[in-house]
């Protein structure tokens, strides 16, 4: 197994992690045994020729997870897995049941197949990393972790992520950088600084229930924008842009939520033109662009922005922890000041320990590694679910293939709605989002989304085949009621 290991100079991440990430791979998958004892750093570092340093950072990095043990005199062996670590190696072996957000699960929940939630399982959060890291910013920064922050965010890690979004073809100063608390606090922050009661505002249809909650709370005037599988329809766009003066389009153009419709280049290029001629503000909200399986062309809004038109939300909850709500916002110079009141007035400040911590994932190159291993697992379970959807569904549902991110958008068949298809999939352990909580109005009755984010693909086989077996039924009982036990939706 050892001989597997291969480093690559020309590669970004250095080489000490490079090694100590393979090594524990193969441990937390079993292939390296407890009590197995490791090559001697001076003949590993001669067989990968590196020099010692490299190994001893890596064997250091492991015995700090409790993934080895020395031995004075003898070397560096396997340590037996701990229940945390054996809850992670699941993981790798894609056994690991979680149903949604709670840590407490009912006797029904335990048995229950998601696809309804959106939120990544606890099984792919990266632990024991962020464990290390907690503690050395704890050693480094001690009681100022904890004290009062900037609003607009760690001056560090806005540094940091001014530089990571070169990434995607972005450019922003750190000045242009608001650190917020997830998304969702985002597009709320957005909501207070330019909504007033009876503003206009365009939206996707469909679209995220949850910026819908938050424009109803302003009292705005919602207008739904069709959408395809090519993107917002441009032309309806400019229709309503000649009919309304919005305070700005909110949408997602790659991967979105729920449609997992992905916007083409000439989409977005005419939805730029657009804005410039109608000094129109777009949020763009990109919380899955990092997912992306078959795409050629993803990139945002906002690398075309040559105008300063794009406010850009990027969460890191889809790809890191949802519970540390952290994310942020890219905003154009004369926005900036009303935004940053906004902000204060919501929270006064992000969490000043996480985004500290997250600052140190960036800069010790754990970060593509994490997206990596979701973009694998989820790659595995998309591929699950497309074949299950083509090898069960019957030809009357609809529904077109994403190029990546986490949800599929079916058509039902008349003879089924989708209060009657959850309440009948909740009886056999399966939840589904309902498609009418995706529409701000008048929503069509025949829509569902599924998420691949909290099924392994052994569920999601199991889940589609007897999901498929419900839709043969034509169920036409007209006593259904939608549940939203087991909401939100994200």
């Amino acid at each position: 197994m050892i001989a597997s290991i291969e480093l690559k100079k020309s590669a970004s991440k250095h080489l000490y992690l490079q090694l100590y990430s393979q090594l524990r791979e193969l441990i937390l998958k079993g292939e390296l045994e407890a009590d197995t004892k490791l090559p001697p750093i001076r003949k590993f570092s001669k067989k990968l020729s590196v020099n010692n340093i490299t190994i001893v950072n890596a064997y250091n990095l492991l015995e700090e997870e409790d993934l080895v043990y020395k031995k004075v005199g003898s070397g560096t062996f396997v340590a037996p897995l701990t229940n945390q670590h054996k809850e992670e190696q699941n993981n790798y072996l894609d056994e690991q049941v979680y149903i949604d957000e709670d840590t407490k699960f009912t006797e029904q929940q335990e048995k229950m197949i998601n696809f309804a939630t959106g939120a990544p399982t606890p099984d792919l959060f990266p632990i024991a990393p962020f464990k290390r890291l907690v503690n050395k910013v704890l050693d480094r920064d001690g009681g100022y972790a904890f004290g009062y922050q900037k609003s607009q965010g760690y001056l560090e890690l806005r540094k940091t992520i001014s530089s990571y979004i070169t990434n995607y073809n972005i450019k922003a100063d750190i000045d242009e950088i608001q650190i917020i608390s997830g998304a969702q606090q985002g597009i709320d922050i957005l909501a207070k600084t330019f909504l007033d009661y009876g503003d206009t505002v365009f939206v996707e249809r469909p679209t995220y229930p949850g910026a819908i909650s938050v424009f109803n709370s302003r009292k705005a005037n919602i207008v739904e924008i069709p959408i395809t599988s090519e993107g917002i329809d441009t032309a309806v766009l400019e229709e309503k842009l000649a009919e309304y003066n919005p305070e700005f389009l909110y949408l997602m153009p790659n991967f979105q939520n729920p449609t997992g419709y992905s916007y083409s280049k000439t989409t977005k290029e005419r939805i730029i033109e657009l804005a410039n001629e109608y000094s129109l503000l777009i949020i763009e909200d990109d919380c899955l662009g990092d997912l992306n399986y078959t795409s050629k062309d993803n990139k945002s809004l906002k690398s075309l922005d040559q105008n300063q038109r794009i406010i850009y939300i990027k969460s890191f909850s889809k790809v890191f922890m949802p519970g540390l709500r952290l994310a942020f916002l890219l905003i154009p110079n004369r926005y900036f000041e009303d935004i940053l009141i906004s902000k204060y007035i919501s929270d006064i400040f992000t969490d000043g320990l996480v985004q500290r911590v997250l600052d140190l994932y960036f800069k010790e190159e754990m970060w593509e590694e994490q997206i990596t291993t979701l973009k694998d697992t989820y790659s595995q379970r998309y591929q699950t679910m497309c074949n299950a959807l083509q090898e069960y569904l019957p030809q009357k549902v609809e529904f077109t293939i994403p190029q990546g991110g986490l949800n599929f958008w079916l058509e039902l068949p008349a003879e089924l709605t989708d209060k009657k298809l959850q309440q009948q999939a909740l009886k056999k352990d399966i939840n589904l989002a309902p498609g009418s909580v995706f529409y701000a109005a008048a929503p069509p009755d025949n829509r569902i989304r599924l998420s691949i984010a909290a099924a392994s693909q052994k569920e999601i086989r199991r889940g589609i085949k007897k999901l498929a077996s419900i839709i043969k039924d034509q169920l036409e009982n007209n006593g259904y009621q939608l549940n939203n036990s087991f909401l939100p939706l994200v």
